[in-house]
């Protein structure tokens, strides 16, 4: 194996880069996760969760990755036989329809191109055609982590309150949360799915769902087995400070700093950032002459970019050129994006430099990989970044 000096670019979207002080707070000792000081760590972590989601209401957590965080918001609310409406917006809202299919959910599943996120006039059709109200949830994911496309929200609850419609929504914030702005109970969100490797800044394993008040009542009548991923036991077992099986001690650790960093910065701080890397990234792309996937200038990701190579050049190819020669990894292209596409991640713990080296690093790599790319593309970056 080639010895490498430096660190590695891990430039994909997700998991991030674990920053030094989040890694330090995990390498503290474990402790009895039935003692008091526990509890004092569980008091602690769930109020300072509510405001990345922007919620009053309970926030659950699993020691899970976000597959399992997706489960929970359809197994706690949903009985056999219901009808959900989906998106496909991406990958991943392909992967979450398939999971309700095999949990004996009817899906209706819109299709869409990969290059646009869910939208919110073909929901107002399909709810005004559903007099009779069967379609229980509509399932959306907010930022599609394989197209770099985000989907409106806000948008989508304005059309379900216009049509009157009792479903729920529920949403996927995987790739989103603490990444860009989000707005649970403003947005009328009744189940928010996460994961911790992300806009988190930890390692994968922990899942979080974000619970209103009509998916706490539905889920006392939802009928799809649960038993680890029913929220009631660990809600239950929250208000005493502890978990009702054992928790990942030690990525809680990790949670508490994180949070607190999110915290440190503000906010609005940590959403400005990523706009502007986001906008500094394609910036990059439409110097270079090529072309970012996402469609719509009111749906480009604050977190990830993916770029749409040229006929004839394959994607992959130009990754492990990447991989190869300045030891940066790039997100792959998924489902039918394979090979034509790559995702440049900019979330997380990340600053001008690591973008400004990221962008270098790519721009390299198109070259030598042959693909015809203007060189005043990273230019571009940097003076967005100088600018902004």
């Amino acid at each position: 194996m080639t010895s490498r000096t430096g660190r590695h670019f891990l430039q994909i979207p997700g998991p991030t880069n674990v920053p030094d002080q989040v890694l330090r707070a995990m390498a503290a000792p474990t402790i009895d996760h039935r003692g008091p000081e526990f509890a004092e760590l569980t008091r602690r972590l769930l109020p300072a969760l509510k405001p990345v989601f922007g919620t009053a209401g309970p926030v659950v957590i699993f020691p899970s990755s976000g597959t399992g965080a997706w489960e929970a918001a359809l197994v706690n609310t949903l009985s056999p036989g219901d009808r959900v409406l989906c998106f496909e917006t991406g990958h991943f809202a392909t992967l979450w329809r398939e999971m309700a299919l095999r949990l004996g959910l009817e899906v209706d599943f819109v299709p869409g191109d990969w290059r646009h996120g869910a939208n919110p006039g073909t929901l107002a059709d399909r709810l005004a055609a559903d007099a009779a109200h069967r379609i229980k949830a509509v399932c959306v994911v907010h930022n599609e982590t394989s197209t770099g496309v985000t989907s409106r929200v806000a948008d989508i609850r304005a059309a379900m309150d216009a049509a009157d419609h009792p479903a729920l929504l529920l949403v996927d914030t995987i790739s989103s949360l603490g990444s860009i702005d989000y707005r649970h109970d403003e947005w009328g969100v009744d189940v928010t799915v996460a994961g911790s490797q992300k806009g988190l800044m930890l390692p994968p394993g922990l899942a979080f769902n974000a619970v209103s008040g009509k998916a706490l009542d539905a889920a006392r009548t939802a009928r799809l087995p649960r038993a680890y991923l029913d929220w009631a036991p660990v809600i239950e077992a929250n208000e005493r400070g502890y978990f009702p099986y054992t928790p990942a001690t030690n990525l809680l650790y990790g949670l508490d700093e994180a949070l607190r960093m999110l915290a440190d910065e503000g906010l609005p701080a940590v959403f400005a950032r990523h706009r502007r890397h986001a906008a500094a990234t394609r910036a990059a792309v439409r110097g270079w002459g090529l072309e970012v996937l996402c469609a719509d200038e009111r749906e480009h990701s604050a977190s990830l970019t993916a770029v749409l190579l040229p006929d004839g050049h394959d994607a992959d190819a130009v990754r492990k050129v990447i991989l190869e020669r300045f030891d940066m990894s790039l997100g792959t292209g998924l489902g039918r994006l394979a090979g034509r596409v790559f995702r440049i991640g900019h979330l997380g713990h990340f600053n001008d430099l690591t973008l400004a080296g990221t962008l270098a690093g790519v721009q390299m790599g198109l070259e030598l990989a042959g693909v015809p790319v203007d060189p005043a593309g990273t230019l571009d970056a940097l003076e967005h970044l100088r600018a902004a």
